[in-house]
């Protein structure tokens, strides 16, 4: 578990209690800032529309993970509330079967919790996973996790570009053959990600266009970042599978047990091995 402020443990469900909002009684109600769960149904002319249900939906409002103004009809709803309201996609939502349309959304707000930052302390620190519960201990390895994500960022922004200057200084037209495949990868990921977040996916017809410029990118790179591995040598060593390895583990409290976890696992090792050769290129 990574001891980076775990969001869960930073909002406080308060049904039944009395506050100035989130507390889900018949007084209050939820405003940006709360994390709300909520069941939807969404129809167009009558119809339920293809991704329009989700079940046990949590999103903090204000964030944007919703459409504004889906958010901004949550915003006042209270526990246990059920609402009736319109709302037209923009015209270039990415949902390309329902942009530009009015769709009615039934709402049922299930639970409301407000943010609650708790003191800094021994307790909080043993939360965090300090067993001792020193908050020196527990500041220092915040520090260094911020250290390393500071890091990864970095490292993140400088291979976009270098990606980036790869395909500009290369002429390769993308097999479709390929694309294709890609764009079904993307697809089965899009609907996992959905499924995680309690939106019922089955049989999504999801249009492959809205792939295709991101799907012949990855193919690109990969025919691209493949010459250059074979032509310069950077196949992954086995020494910086291990070093990767080790720095994924040091964000994890056991790192031997995630070390372990890594090499028990051929696909997971290759996950890493992908990694290595794109910080050799």
């Amino acid at each position: 578990r990574s001891t980076l402020f775990p969001y869960t443990t930073l909002f406080r469900s308060t049904k039944g209690e009395h506050h100035a909002h989130g507390d889900g009684g018949a007084d209050v109600a939820a405003l940006n800032g709360d994390r709300v769960t909520i069941d939807f149904e969404g129809k167009i002319d009558g119809v339920v529309f293809e991704g329009g249900v989700g079940t046990d939906v949590a999103v903090v409002l204000g964030e944007g993970r919703l459409l504004k103004d889906f958010e901004s009809q949550v915003v006042g709803m209270q526990t246990g509330g059920a609402k009736s309201f319109e709302l037209r996609f923009p015209d270039d939502y990415h949902g390309k079967e329902v942009a530009g349309k009015t769709a009615t959304f039934e709402v049922k707000l299930k639970q409301v919790a407000e943010p609650k930052l708790p003191p800094v302390d021994a307790d909080f620190a043993k939360m965090l996973g300090v067993a001792d519960g020193n908050v020196e201990t527990m500041r220092k390895e915040v520090r260094e996790n911020l250290e390393r994500e500071v890091k990864r960022r970095i490292n993140a922004k400088v291979k976009d570009q270098i990606m980036q200057a790869l395909i500009d200084n290369t002429q390769l037209v993308a097999p479709n053959s390929l694309v294709a495949i890609e764009v079904e990868r993307m697809q089965a990921s899009m609907r996992q990600e959905l499924e995680s977040r309690g939106v019922k996916s089955e049989a999504m017809p999801m249009d492959g266009a809205i792939f295709e410029s991101a799907a012949q990118r990855r193919v690109k790179l990969g025919l691209i970042l493949a010459e250059v591995v074979r032509a310069n040598n950077l196949q992954a060593k086995p020494e910086q599978v291990r070093a990767m390895v080790d720095e994924q583990a040091q964000t994890y409290e056991a790192p031997e047990q995630v070390v372990k976890w890594y090499y028990q696992s051929p696909e997971r090792l290759r996950d890493i091995e992908s990694m290595v050769v794109e910080e050799n290129v």
